[in-house]
């Protein structure tokens, strides 16, 4: 029985990350102004618009950030957290479960940066064409967390700075998002 909990947990971690993968792309991809002419940029923005634009005119953006779709992913992961304790039986304490379904949605951010960084800057180390829409995007993305080291971090012709971005993203995973998980966890259990 065991075995089938965990194939179940997987696809139910699997199908909620993709919802909020392309929640998180709409949110950083008007934040950081992408191309919307970009083909990956109009699948994101078609796909997530039907569900969004609704909510919109409730919740408008702030500044550039589409508080909409912050919202969705939140609720997206804290649906995700409450399958998977009820998959095991556990009905969590509700403020626990609030609190880690928010660090559970910083943590997959930083985890999605982390991925999207090091994607980036690989692609980057070969003679991939500029203008292919996954590099665009990914370039798009990545600028403005690379935008304060460019040209600081420069030893021969490597630049270092996507390394530093990305170790001050694993220095919050664990000084932040970590703890936040515990302390939601532990509120969810009732402790």
């Amino acid at each position: 029985m065991i075995y089938l909990q965990n194939a179940l947990a997987l696809l139910i971690g699997l199908a909620f990350d993709a919802l909020a993968t392309l929640l998180l792309l709409r949110l950083l991809a008007e934040a950081c102004r992408a191309d919307f002419h970009n083909p990956l940029s109009q699948f994101v923005y078609r796909t997530t618009n039907p569900v969004l634009a609704p909510l919109r005119r409730v919740l408008p953006n702030w500044r550039r950030i589409n508080l909409a779709a912050l919202l969705l992913a939140w609720l997206v992961m804290l649906l995700k957290r409450l399958l998977l304790f009820a998959l095991v039986g556990v009905m969590p304490h509700p403020l626990g479960l609030l609190l880690l379904a928010l660090a559970e949605l910083l943590d997959f951010l930083l985890v999605f940066y982390l991925v999207l960084i090091f994607g980036w800057s690989l692609l980057s180390m070969f003679a991939v064409d500029r203008r292919q829409p996954l590099l665009r995007l990914a370039g798009n993305l990545v600028e403005p967390l690379l935008r304060p080291l460019h040209g600081r971090l420069i030893a021969g012709a490597i630049d270092f700075a996507p390394m530093a971005v990305m170790i001050a993203l694993l220095l919050a995973r664990l000084l932040i998002a970590a703890p936040l998980l515990d302390l939601g966890a532990r509120l969810a259990m009732g402790a």
